[in-house]
């Protein structure tokens, strides 16, 4: 295990950006998604592709993104094209490897909801809506998803669907048309998740340092399944930490109206 001091979200963040590489062609979600998927670009991945919904194309914002409309992403993407366009020729041309989604609700089969908490005419809680979720969630080639655990976010049954990622699991999928393989990987701030390889349920596959498989299921809703080869995610490196620390503090000092200095 490193001797570096890192937080929870560090490795979340960090965790998810190396599953990216170098050829990908990624939907960015905004959020924790954003900040993995630049991280990977100022990493090992210096030539992936980001793509924002808003239709920017090959994007390297200095800052990460308030929202899809944040004038960085177009300033220095290679091209910005229309939201039809982005949608139509882009993603459900196939040419989408990576959507890269973050979720308020998940259930054991990895279907998403970000519309609302409880009843939907009558909701606890309205949460921003699906934007262009759904359409990355059935049209890029796999799906990537983070998010934080908690048993509120971890649920048995998600209130609303706005995601499909595996439905009732198996094959449903296939049996609902959709031929991309959607969810393959779910990254949280304690461990990393795939699909049974049939079941498509939900699976620990690697214990973030410092996670226990109790603290795991003391944040999920469902008896959670472990592999059994049940791995430690590798510690963040320095260089890790110093980019993704340097990303914050820029973020941080734009959003203050503060000069932003570029690393």
């Amino acid at each position: 295990m490193s001797d570096l001091d890192f937080t929870p979200d560090e490795m979340m963040a960090i965790a998810a950006s190396r599953a990216l590489t170098n050829t990908d062609v990624c939907f960015v979600g905004i959020g924790p998604p954003s900040a993995a998927c630049n991280i990977a670009r100022l990493t090992h991945a210096p030539d992936i592709t980001l793509i924002y919904e808003s239709g920017t194309i090959g994007t390297a914002p200095d800052v990460l993104p308030l929202s899809i409309g944040d004038g960085e992403l177009c300033d220095t993407a290679l091209t910005t094209v229309s939201v039809p366009e982005m949608f139509r020729y882009w993603l459900q041309g196939g040419k989408i490897t990576v959507g890269f989604l973050g979720a308020a609700q998940i259930d054991r089969f990895a279907n998403i909801n970000t519309t609302v908490v409880g009843d939907y005419e009558h909701p606890t809680v309205r949460l921003p809506g699906g934007g262009g979720a759904p359409e990355i969630a059935s049209s890029s080639q796999e799906i990537y998803i983070t998010m934080k655990q908690s048993k509120r976010g971890f649920v048995e049954k998600i209130d609303f669907f706005t995601s499909f990622g595996h439905g009732e699991g198996g094959d449903h999928r296939a049996r609902m048309g959709i031929a991309s393989k959607g969810p393959t990987l779910l990254i949280t701030d304690l461990a990393i998740w795939k699909p049974d390889p049939v079941t498509k349920e939900l699976t620990v596959v690697s214990l973030h340092p410092r996670t226990t498989k109790e603290r795991v299921q003391q944040t999920v809703s469902w008896a959670v399944r472990f592999s059994d080869d049940l791995q430690e995610t590798p510690a963040p490196t320095e260089e890790e930490l110093s980019v993704l620390r340097a990303l914050k503090a820029r973020t941080a000092a734009a959003q203050a109206g503060n000069k932003v200095e570029t690393a």
